[in-house]
């Protein structure tokens, strides 16, 4: 890294840069005329009377009652275990229409196939390694 360094510092040594006077003006202009943004004034928020928290802490309290009430007014519900005779007689009849594939021998002859085009180009390759 240190010859890539020292030839980025002569690359950079003999690069000239010219400014005409009419851009350095432009840009002297442009620095003057850019100030820094204004910090947004903050206003201050309004405070709610303290009945307002009362008000609102004490309707939180009643909703929070209401549905323990309600929950624990309500009767539990055991859930009814059908019998096994309803679940037989829910369930639909399929009548299967099926036939046996015949695909056991065309896939034999396949891996046959497959296992001798293996077979040979193991032995080419052997004789191309020379074993």
């Amino acid at each position: 890294m240190d010859k890539l360094a020292q030839q980025l510092r002569l690359d950079a040594e003999r690069i000239e840069v010219v400014v005409s006077d009419e851009l350095d003006h432009r840009i002297a202009a442009s620095l003057q005329s850019v100030a820094p943004e204004a910090a947004p004034i903050a206003t201050p928020r309004s405070q709610r009377p303290a009945l307002f928290w009362w008000a609102s802490s004490l309707t939180g309290i009643a909703a929070a009652v209401a549905v323990i009430v309600i929950v624990n007014t309500q009767q539990p519900v055991e859930p009814a275990t059908p019998s096994p005779a309803s679940i037989v007689a829910a369930v639909p009849v399929i009548d299967w229409k099926a036939e046996t594939a015949m695909l056991a021998g065309p896939l034999q002859q396949e891996l046959d196939a497959l296992q001798s085009d293996i077979k040979k180009a193991e032995r080419k390759v052997r004789d191309d390694i020379g074993l």
